[in-house]
C-alpha cells in the first residue's frame, strides 16, 4: 500500500509503461490476450501465472481502476463491474447460499430492495430490515442463518447516516460479513473498512465518473471474499468494459477536487433551504440539524453532494416545483458535474408501495438534489425561483 496522500495516489497509480513510454495510460480495447506458447497458455489457465487472459476476467485498464480504488479505500483486492447494481447483485450472490439470511437497513436503493424481495426469495435467501433510527434492534434480527449485514450510508434518497463503527462491532461480534454501499460518500469522504466493513461497494456511475458518461460498479475489500466475488463474476460475466475502466481511472485523478466543490456547494444549498418558508425539512449530513450530525462528522470528511428536502404542499406543489426548474437537470442520476433534481417517489423508488416509501421517509413532496459544480449562486437561484413558483 502506497504511503502517498489520497490525491497523489489517485493521479500516480498507473500501469507500468510500455516501451512507448506513454505518459497517460492507453486503452486496452481487446477481448482477449495471446500466449507465447502452449506451456504459457496452460500455466495461465491453471492460475500459475498472474496475467491477462480474457477481458471478462481481467484487463489492464480494469486492473488500474481497481488498484486505485483499493488504495483509496484501504482494501486488499477488488473486482470491477458493468454497473453499480451488477456489483451489488454479484457480490451478494457470490457470498450467499440457499437458506442464508441477510440483515439490511430499510433505507436502500430501490433496485437493491427489489433484489431482496423479488429475486433472492426464489433461491430461499431471506432478509430482515432494520430502520436507520433503530440500529439497536439489529442483534434481535440475527438468526443462525444470518451471513451478511448490509447498509448504505449516507442513504438514498433520504440522506440518513448510519454509524459504521457500531455496525462493524456488531458484525465482528456475530461473525457476519459487513457489506457497505459507499456510493453517496465516495472513497474520498469515507472509508468504511476503517470502521470494520469487510466489503465496500460503489456505483462508479456516480461521483467516481462525475460527469454522467459511463456505467460502472466496483467491490473492494478482504481478499478471500473478493476472490469469491471474482470467481462468480468470471463465470457470469458482469465485467466492466476496458473503455469505461479507462474513463473512470482518469476521472479518479480529479475526484478530490471535484468532491470538495460538490460538498461546498451542497452545504450552502442546504443552509439556504433550511430557512425557506416553502420547505418542511432539509436533510444533509453536515447540517447541525441532521439527527446524525455527530456520527457524520466522525466518519466522513464532508457531507457529500446530495441534499434531500420536502416541498410544502405535497404532490401538487412538488410537480409545480419540478416543472418550474430552468437550469438544473431533471434526471435520476447523481454525482454529476451538472446539478440534478429528482422526485424519488415517481422515479428511483417508484416500484415501492406508498407504505414502503413511507417506511424510508420518502413522501410525495420529497426532492433529492445532486448538487453539481456550477456556481452555487446559480444553483440556489434556480431552486429559489422554482420554490416561489
Amino acid at each position: 500500500m502506497s504511503t502517498n496522500k489520497f490525491e497523489t495516489n489517485a493521479i500516480r497509480t498507473q500501469l507500468k509503461r510500455s516501451e512507448n513510454l506513454e505518459h497517460s495510460v492507453p486503452m486496452y480495447v481487446t477481448s482477449s490476450f495471446v500466449f507465447e506458447d502452449a506451456e504459457d497458455m496452460r500455466a495461465s489457465f491453471a492460475e500459475e501465472k498472474e496475467r491477462n487472459i480474457y477481458s471478462r476476467y481481467s484487463n489492464p485498464n480494469s486492473s488500474e481502476f481497481i488498484e486505485k480504488v483499493c488504495q483509496m479505500e484501504g482494501a486488499e483486492d477488488g473486482f470491477a463491474f458493468a454497473s453499480g447494481m451488477a456489483a451489488v447483485f454479484s457480490t451478494l450472490a457470490a457470498l450467499l447460499d440457499t437458506g442464508d439470511h441477510v440483515i439490511s437497513s430499510r433505507s436502500i436503493f430501490g433496485s437493491t430492495h427489489s433484489l431482496f424481495n423479488n429475486f433472492f426469495p426464489k433461491w430461499n435467501i431471506s432478509h430482515s430490515y432494520f430502520k436507520c433510527d433503530e440500529v439497536e434492534k439489529i442483534e434481535s434480527l440475527i438468526t443462525p442463518k444470518t451471513k451478511i449485514l448490509y447498509a448504505e450510508t449516507p442513504t438514498n434518497p433520504g440522506v440518513d447516516v448510519l454509524d459504521l463503527e457500531y455496525l462493524g462491532a456488531i458484525a465482528k461480534k456475530h461473525n457476519l460479513i459487513l457489506v457497505i454501499d459507499n456510493c453517496f460518500a465516495s472513497p474520498y469522504l469515507q472509508q468504511p473498512i476503517k470502521f470494520g466493513a469487510d466489503l465496500v461497494i460503489h456505483s462508479g456511475t456516480k461521483l467516481m465518473d462525475g460527469q454522467g458518461r459511463v456505467l460502472a460498479g466496483i467491490t473492494v475489500g478482504k481478499r478471500e471474499l473478493v476472490d469469491k466475488v471474482y470467481r462468480f463474476s468470471r463465470i457470469t460475466g458482469p465485467a466492466l468494459s476496458p473503455f469505461n475502466a479507462w474513463v473512470l481511472s482518469k476521472s479518479l485523478e480529479t475526484l478530490a477536487v471535484r468532491v470538495d466543490r460538490h460538498c461546498d456547494n451542497a452545504l450552502k444549498l442546504a443552509a439556504f433551504l433550511e430557512g425557506h418558508e416553502k420547505v418542511n425539512w432539509v436533510r444533509y449530513p453536515f447540517l447541525k440539524s441532521h439527527p446524525k450530525y455527530e456520527v457524520a462528522k466522525k466518519q466522513m470528511k464532508a457531507g457529500g453532494c446530495v441534499v434531500a428536502f420536502e416541498v410544502k404542499g405535497g404532490l401538487e406543489a412538488g410537480q409545480k416545483f419540478f416543472n418550474s426548474i430552468k437550469l438544473l437537470s431533471l434526471s435520476a442520476n447523481l454525482g454529476d458535474s451538472r446539478s440534478i433534481v429528482t422526485h424519488p417517489a415517481s422515479t428511483t423508488h417508484s416500484k415501492l408501495s406508498v407504505e414502503e416509501r413511507a417506511e424510508t421517509g420518502i413522501t410525495d413532496g420529497t426532492v433529492r438534489v445532486s448538487v453539481g459544480l456550477e456556481h452555487v449562486d446559480d444553483i440556489i437561484a434556480d431552486i429559489k425561483q422554482a420554490l416561489e413558483a
